[in-house]
């Protein structure tokens, strides 16, 4: 690989930066801000953020056509109209679990919008176990749920095939595979990819490039790892200079520029101190590889 360059090219304070998106259409990357509760999107050009306000946490954000964006925010999956401002929601889930959210999500192959929802945490660092689930938002809005008793459904992606979804549940450290029905968007034969240790950090986001490795970003472990998932060997690591790495996407003209997502919450004032760029978003050049273009969801 050759020697990667990091920059922080959105110098913001984000609370919780999350799920990058590049939307290539308009040149631009799409992300959430989940505890400001705020959808943004950043033109590299002009080098503005602007932000849509929803009145939840919005745990991720996908493409659907121009100036239009899947969400789930709260534990609602919804359309937004960037224009308005405005959400459609077409599904409420979760209703049996007032603490539960979604978190992150993302559109598979076949245009479907698949999310999952986790507990807020009970007390710093604490959550409760097996109250998350995995959704998957159909075309004709309809919604099925494909998991359950999960810790904290995080990243997934699908491998180049798209016969596999990898997926990872932060709460036990783990990226797991599973054979992935392209026709119904059901899920079967559950294997580990890779269990990270606890001083490593939690596996959040991840995303999947060209050559179809695993590039897994680390909260509280200040790093992205690239790792085959045939193996669940560690092939390189990022070492990024913030703790609370939270998500990746690969974009620009030609999809060779990794974005990675930070966060400022959960630190304390001394921490802060030392990180001045917490919460920053970067962009990593100079990684000799490329990603996928993200898909639009097709309702």
């Amino acid at each position: 690989m050759a020697s990667p360059r990091i920059e922080a090219v959105i110098r913001e304070r984000h609370r919780m930066g999350e799920c990058p998106v590049w939307e290539e259409e308009t040149g631009q990357l799409v992300y959430v801000d989940i505890t400001a509760r705020t959808v943004c999107r950043w033109n590299p050009l002009s080098g503005e953020v602007q932000t849509v306000g929803l009145r939840d946490p919005v745990g991720c954000v996908a493409l659907r056509r121009e100036g239009s964006y899947v969400v789930a925010s709260g534990t609602r999956l919804g359309l937004l109209d960037w224009a308005t401002g405005q959400v459609e929601w077409a599904a409420w889930l979760d209703r049996d679990k007032p603490h539960n959210r979604f978190n992150d999500g993302k559109v598979d192959p076949t245009g479907r919008f698949v999310a999952g929802t986790m507990p807020e945490a009970s007390a710093p660092g604490v959550w409760e176990p097996g109250q998350g689930s995995l959704y998957t938002l159909y075309a004709d809005r309809s919604v099925v749920r494909q998991l359950d008793q999960l810790g904290i459904p995080n990243g997934l992606d699908w491998s180049l095939d798209h016969r596999t979804l990898y997926h990872v549940d932060s709460l036990d450290y783990s990226v797991r595979a599973y054979d992935y029905d392209v026709q119904t968007g059901g899920l079967a034969n559950p294997r580990l990819v890779c269990q990270l240790e606890p001083e490593q950090g939690m596996p959040d986001g991840l995303c999947v490039d060209t050559t179809g490795t695993l590039w897994v970003a680390c909260i509280d472990g200040g790093r992205v790892i690239r790792m085959d998932p045939e193996t669940g060997t560690r092939l390189c690591t990022l070492k990024m200079p913030v703790s609370r790495v939270t998500s990746c996407c690969f974009g620009g003209a030609d999809y060779s520029d990794l974005y990675v997502t930070s966060a400022a919450d959960s630190l304390s004032p001394e921490q802060l101190l030392r990180e001045p760029q917490a919460g920053h978003i970067f962009k990593v050049t100079g990684l000799g590889v490329r990603g996928l273009a993200s898909r639009p969801f097709a309702g």
